[in-house]
């Protein structure tokens, strides 16, 4: 079985790994060259090729498109994408001679589009996964092939929760292999009209509104937690970065829960939220550190 794979970050690299051991021969990989301006804290795809001598190239998004007539002849049997930041174009997807294959990050049809893991928390999800599906030309719509589900704890951050989601879709791959090697590809319908779709989030995005419910509050903290950009808020005229909070435990009886915003009371530092409930902020930093 050939193949060639399209991927980048820790889900690439895993589910890249797991093609290898079981014995796929991966003709070449398509990754991305690491942004200097991007805090890359997950594995590298590029250094794994380096390590296994595969061929691989890191074009951009407008080069992809030159890519298809390298393809085709030999055409390898799959083409899959994981965690590949590029829509892959239509002409690349037709030289695969079985199916072209995509893994997501959440249980398709919910969370289709950017940032997955993200949203998912950010909307106090306690379920996500990973979806291998058929890859078409509108994104995440096609066919599923094969999902595993993990849980999401009340506390766990996107990088908690996006280790989970890494592993979850090497189980995947794994159970999909047998089928795939004897180039069977089970489907059932990706039934888009039961889930939804969210576009990618800025460094921005990640500021608190304190007029929010403080479950909203402590959800968009786990959600952009560093290594993400990071929540974020003004304190006496100063940015400063949420990395982490909590809404366990009686707050001190001396907060005024009429006022919104910061306030810092024994050493403690706390956010009343629109709701008059509380978070306690238990780490924070200026934003430019």
């Amino acid at each position: 079985m050939h193949a060639v794979v399209f991927a980048y970050h820790d889900v690439g690299l895993n589910c890249l790994n797991a093609l290898l051991t079981a014995g796929v021969q991966v003709d070449l990989v398509v990754t991305h060259q690491d942004d200097p301006n991007e805090n890359v804290w997950f594995g590298s795809v590029a250094k794994l090729c380096q390590e296994k001598n595969i061929p691989y190239i890191t074009p951009s998004a407008t080069e992809l498109v030159d890519l298809a007539p390298k393809l085709q002849v030999p055409a390898p049997d799959y083409i899959f994408s994981f965690y590949y930041r590029y829509m892959i174009p239509a002409p690349i997807l037709a030289c695969a001679k079985i199916a072209a294959l995509n893994m997501h990050g959440s249980l398709l049809p919910q969370y289709r589009g950017r940032a997955p893991v993200n949203w998912a928390i950010l909307h106090g999800e306690t379920q996500t996964g990973a979806t291998l599906h058929i890859m078409e030309a509108k994104p995440d719509a096609g066919d599923i092939v094969g999902q595993s589900a993990v849980s999401i704890g009340p506390d766990e951050t996107a990088t908690d929760v996006f280790s989970k989601v890494s592993q979850a879709a090497v189980a995947v791959i794994h159970e999909a292999l047998p089928n795939l090697i004897k180039g069977n590809v089970p489907r059932k319908p990706n039934e888009l009209q039961k889930g939804s779709y969210f576009g990618g989030r800025k460094p921005a995005d990640g500021q608190i509104h304190w007029d929010q419910k403080a479950i909203q509050v402590h959800n968009l903290v786990r959600a952009v937690a560093p290594p993400y950009p990071g929540a974020f808020t003004d304190y006496q005229g100063q940015t400063m970065t949420v990395a982490r909070t909590s809404l366990k435990g009686p707050p001190p009886a001396n907060l005024d829960l009429s006022v919104q915003g910061i306030q810092v009371v024994d050493n403690r530092v706390f956010g009343i939220c629109g709701d008059r409930q509380v978070v306690e902020v238990l780490e924070w930093f200026p934003a430019n550190k």
